[in-house]
């Protein structure tokens, strides 16, 4: 099924929020309840005029044929909206106001790899952009090009085989277009497992988890995907680039670190060779309180450098603890808890034996680090919820409230820093634009040199709630490189972050991806715009 056009996921899991969270939004925050209800699909289809596809016959046509027929070129006004934007809180937003300023001419579904370069080279005869398009989870407006030209949404979705499965070496070869459960399911019948579980997880794919670099919760224990990815193909506008033909190699740069991340910028990805584990017997999850955030990073940044290493490690702050943010499923099930501190969670997967052996020395390093043991319920209410967190973004804009998310890295000695400087910043910017917020923040992955912060912000919405975050966004993207993060950690570019990481790449460095560009892109005619200024 398709995602709700103007929400995250499944509809049917759509839940309001209590009387006792939308009473804390009223008289902590100002949120005032929503004037109307957000429209319908069919309310916004009749409701709005939808622009007709600016394609020429021939240019249709020409699609057709490299798709294999007319049957997998889509240009009807329920596929094309479907195919709008990502899923920001700003593009929400601008959908639910029916803005179709980024509307796709029209979705071609191809079947391979040769069907993509042809539906490239029809597009290159007749002037039209193409944004590739896996499970539409972008929130950095990496599916919204800028427009010097029409575009065409690649939906990769007929791209969902598991090609090639080698238990000797554990590596598999996987289609752009298969959606992570799907991939897990074909795995598991075999025994093994991928272990890269984003909250994006139920609804991303394959090609979109190598396009934006994209890191599991349970990257502890498993790696950030680009840690699991050994080969890849990709179709340009110039020809086939495959890359990656050993573990590792001194054969040169590696070329797979130029495909990881660059956004459907470069080429269509079609199909990605990533390495495999068998299923773990056991999961086991946990939770432990410390008396502060800082005492917190502190014991994790133990773990993650000296070990031992759980397979799952976040820690969330005072505000975030306090709200219950960290088990989205029970918020306003209980009430606030008293005396929360900041709670971390821990997992473990793997055999009973390895999963029993951890547990204990993690616990007594927590311990020794100030930890208490609050037992498995919170690690397993946590388990529960963990991919609940969107459907509550969503709720909390149904009920007149904003909610939005934002991510960065740094090293461990500049954590305590950039913490301060993006919370600080954001409250004050918010404050002064009439709607304080409410800033939370978790540290969501670490490496034994530093760690992620992952911020969530509610407020009320204001009179023009994309405008007014764009200037706390603004605020807060100036304050992180100055703090010296990373634009991202996670979510990638697109054109939110785009300025930013020019900055952070320098002139040079950005010239240089700009000339692999023209390679293998000479008509700028892939997501313009999009990690790369247009030219």
């Amino acid at each position: 099924m398709d995602m709700l056009w103007s929400g995250w996921g499944d509809p049917a899991r759509a839940t309001p929020l209590p009387d006792s969270v939308i009473g804390l939004l009223r008289d902590l925050l100002g949120v005032k309840p929503r004037s109307s209800e957000p429209v319908a699909l069919a309310g916004i289809l009749e409701g709005i005029s939808v622009p007709q596809p600016p394609l020429e016959g021939t240019a249709h046509g020409d699609l057709c044929a490299a798709v294999g027929g007319a049957e997998h070129v889509r240009t009807d006004a329920e596929a094309r909206l479907r195919h709008t934007r990502g899923k920001s809180t700003p593009d929400l937003l601008r959908m639910r106001e029916g803005d179709l300023a980024d509307l796709p001419a029209a979705v071609a579904l191809p079947a391979g790899h040769d069907e993509v370069l042809d539906v490239l080279g029809a597009c290159a005869a007749h002037d039209l952009s193409v944004v590739p398009y896996g499970g539409g989870t972008s929130v950095v407006g990496g599916l919204a090009p800028e427009r010097r030209r029409p575009f065409v949404a690649l939906d990769l979705r007929r791209m969902d085989a598991l090609l090639d499965l080698d238990p000797v070496s554990r590596t598999a070869t996987l289609q752009p277009g298969l959606r992570a459960p799907h991939a897990e399911a074909l795995l598991n019948e075999r025994g093994f497992t991928l272990g890269h579980f984003p909250q994006s997880y139920e609804w991303a794919t394959i090609g979109g988890f190598a396009a934006a670099r994209s890191s599991g919760q349970a990257s502890a224990g498993y790696g950030r995907f680009d840690d699991m990815v050994l080969g890849l193909t990709l179709a340009t506008p110039s020809g086939t680039l495959d890359v990656g033909r050993a573990p590792r190699s001194a054969a040169g740069p590696d070329l797979r670190q130029l495909v990881l991340g660059s956004e459907g910028a470069f080429g269509v990805i079609t199909s990605v060779t990533v390495r495999i584990r068998p299923v773990p017997r056991t999961r086991v999850y946990e939770g432990w309180r410390f008396d502060s955030f800082e005492a917190g990073a502190a014991a994790l940044r133990r773990l993650a450098q000296d070990g031992p290493q759980p397979t799952v490690l976040r820690l969330s702050d005072e505000t975030e603890t306090l709200i219950g943010l960290a088990q989205p499923d029970a918020i306003g099930s209980s009430g606030l808890p008293q005396n929360a501190g900041c709670l971390a969670i821990t997992g473990y997967e793997g055999t009973e034996e390895d999963t029993a052996h951890r547990r204990e020395r993690v616990a007594a390093v927590l311990r020794e680090a100030g930890g208490t043991s609050l037992g498995g319920e919170p690690g397993e209410r946590w388990a529960h919820g963990r991919y609940s967190a969107p459907y509550l973004r969503d709720s909390l804009l149904d009920a007149g409230a904003f909610a939005e998310t934002l991510e960065t890295a740094t090293f461990w000695s500049r954590l305590p820093g950039l913490y301060a400087a993006v919370r600080d910043t954001l409250t004050a910017t918010l404050t002064e634009s009439g709607t304080p917020p409410l800033v939370m923040c978790h540290i969501s992955h670490v490496y034994e040199n530093g760690a992620s912060l992952y911020f969530t912000v509610v407020s009320a919405q204001g009179e023009n709630p994309v405008a007014h975050w764009a200037t706390a966004k603004r605020a807060a993207n100036e304050a992180i490189l100055a703090a010296g993060g990373t634009i991202s950690h996670h979510h990638g570019v697109g054109t939110d972050h785009r300025d930013w990481y020019v900055q952070e790449a320098g002139p040079l460095g950005i010239g240089a991806l700009q000339a692999v560009k023209r390679r293998l892109d000479p008509d700028g005619l892939l997501n313009p715009g999009v990690l790369l200024p247009a030219d």
